[in-house]
């Protein structure tokens, strides 16, 4: 046991975008080792004066089992520690904590006695950047208009969280908590986070929970990274969480509709629609017909052929969302500049009304931009 503040310098909270159910997450640094984290820690109104552990408190002993199990997925947020404070701060600052690194089954075998002494679980995970949030990055800065993510990024993030899920279900694990919050993505490289609300139903559990498990991810990822839109038929907003919204949030949701974006591609469209009618049984049947679509924008795949031209177009594809992406970055270190120099003291009012022209205008750029 020790001191939080020898043991972590907790910073600010990184969830304001997005907040949780019944955890609060923080930027801290690990004092021991110089890295920053993601501190997830119980929210105290979940702590029960009885000392019984609840739900919100067992689900950090779920969260971390699952991730330790699904810790060679490259898709996957890293644990780093589990433990538990004394504190009853929201953001905890001061108090006992002590740690379990990452032996997950010595920190679950003590949820009933940091319970009853009314002490919090918390998590210390791979510190994402809010910039590659998916929700954070689809969500408009201006009302009225919305984003969607190239589709072939968006099929490159679909193959990615297939192959998580795959792992997941030959492990029994169904992730379920589908929504763009839990979603980052530099271009590249999917993550994953918070599965506090997923389940462990072993590997003889029913057919229907995998079932709805792709369900989910067609209906509350892969919709709105296509379309820009909610699943709910309403602009992007976040999806409540608790573990019985989870289990019904899509439930109503069998069709979808893309009248907004008449231009994605109909195998696009068509597998989306399957998946959300629950027409596509397990994962393995996900990736098949996901590959028939990825196909048609110039992947190759196994025993299909795909023209020359096609493998061109997409390489092309690539190539210019590469160069969008450079673009949009260095349009954000000029608008930084920018904004910083305003704060300048002496400057003329000549060069503040520039400057301020400039800020907007390159604002108004990004807010515009191709790619989320």
């Amino acid at each position: 046991m020790a001191q939080l503040s020898a043991t972590y310098r907790i910073d600010n909270y990184i969830d304001t975008f997005a907040l949780g159910h019944y955890a609060r997450v923080l930027s801290a640094e690990n004092l021991e080792t110089g890295e920053t984290v993601a501190f997830k820690v119980m929210r105290p109104e979940h702590i029960e004066s009885d000392g019984e552990a609840k739900w919100e408190f067992r689900a950090f002993g779920n969260e971390a089992q699952i991730l330790s199990t699904l810790n060679i997925s490259p898709h996957v947020v890293k644990l780093l520690d589990c433990g538990y404070l004394s504190t009853d701060a929201e953001a905890p600052e001061r108090g006992d904590i002590d740690s379990f690194g990452q032996d997950v089954d010595e920190f679950v075998s003590h949820m009933t006695t940091y319970a009853r002494a009314g002490w919090r679980p918390y998590l210390a995970l791979e510190n994402l950047p809010r910039t590659e949030n998916l929700f954070y990055a689809m969500k408009p800065a201006q009302p009225g208009s919305r984003r969607r993510l190239p589709s072939e990024e968006a099929i490159t993030l679909a193959l990615q969280f297939a192959n998580m899920l795959t792992m997941a279900h030959t492990r029994g694990i169904v992730y379920l908590d589908h929504k763009l919050e839990h979603v980052y993505w530099d271009g590249t490289t999917l993550k994953v986070i918070d599965f506090n609300s997923s389940k462990q139903i072993g590997r003889g559990g029913s057919a229907l929970e995998y079932t709805r498990d792709v369900h989910n991810l067609c209906v509350g990822i892969l919709y709105p990274l296509f379309t820009g839109m909610s699943p709910q038929k309403t602009a992007l907003r976040p999806q409540a969480g608790g573990m019985d919204v989870v289990e019904r949030r899509y439930a109503d949701v069998q069709d979808l509709d893309f009248m907004m974006e008449p231009l994605l591609s109909p195998a696009i469209q068509e597998l989306l629609q399957r998946g959300a009618r629950q027409e596509i049984a397990t994962v393995k049947e996900f990736v098949a017909e996901l590959n028939q679509v990825a196909s048609l924008h110039g992947r190759d795949v196994p025993n299909t052929e795909t023209s020359p031209a096609s493998r061109q177009a997409r390489d092309n594809i690539r190539q210019g969302l590469s160069k969008l992406r450079e673009g949009e970055e260095a349009m954000r270190e000029a608008r930084d500049l920018l904004r910083d120099t305003l704060i300048l003291d002496g400057i003329s009012e000549d060069l503040e009304s520039e400057l301020r022209r400039l800020v907007k205008s390159v604002n108004d750029a990004i807010n515009n931009r191709v790619i989320p």
